[in-house]
């Protein structure tokens, strides 16, 4: 069985470009990210961890710990930093998991027999710390990844786990967000005093919470 959102994220035990980690001490009561490469040494990828290295502090203030993984080994991750340092001028700190047995890729699914059997897709996967999946992204081979979209998505997680909001369209942190349909709208008013609009009886919105 395939993951889904909602689902326990399996915990592991591996070793990493930074030493052996377990996922779920490693990850503590922060929120994570999980993504996979097809492997080192490749282009894309080379973009993407330099892309999450440079990101760093934005991922911090987010409270947010950041995994990536292939099927190559630890050696050959610690290689290839060197390279993703020089060429994207960055420092990747961040572990990436050795999966040479593949284990890791079979418990999230990573490996898609219909684009490779014998590579990881570029999955990513956004964990709460209730260790819980919140987000799942699949992105061919070939098409790179918007570290902004996954930024976006981990800002509406984080808030509309602590309100009865929702994310709108193209919503960027700041922007007004929906009212929950399990609010009536004659309580709108005390839950949210920053003011609402009803535009239609299913469709309220309100300035964001939390700014």
């Amino acid at each position: 069985m395939s993951l889904r959102i909602g689902d326990a994220a399996p915990n592991f035990k591996a070793d990493t470009s930074i030493g052996p980690i377990d996922f779920y001490e490693f990850l503590g009561d922060s929120w994570g990210v999980l993504f996979s490469h097809p492997a080192d040494y490749t282009p894309v990828c080379t973009t993407e961890l330099g892309r999450t290295a440079a990101l760093k502090g934005e991922f911090e203030k987010r409270n947010v710990k950041v995994l990536a993984l292939s099927v190559d080994s630890a050696e050959s991750h610690r290689g290839w930093i060197q390279d993703i340092n020089e060429t994207q001028n960055t420092e990747v700190e961040f572990p990436i998991i050795a999966d040479e047995d593949k284990k890791i890729a079979d418990l999230y699914d990573m490996i898609h027999p219909n684009a490779s059997e014998t590579l990881t897709v570029r999955s990513l996967f956004i964990i709460g710390p209730d260790k819980k999946v919140k987000l799942m992204l699949t992105y061919p081979a070939s098409t790179g990844r918007n570290f902004n979209e996954v930024l976006r998505v981990i800002d509406s997680l984080q808030l509309t786990a602590n309100y009865s909001v929702a994310t709108p369209a193209d919503w960027e942190d700041g922007q007004d967000v929906v009212v929950a349909n399990s609010i009536k709208t004659e309580d709108i008013p005390a839950r949210f005093p920053k003011g609402h609009k009803v535009i239609k009886p299913y469709l309220r919105t309100t300035p964001q919470p939390n700014r």
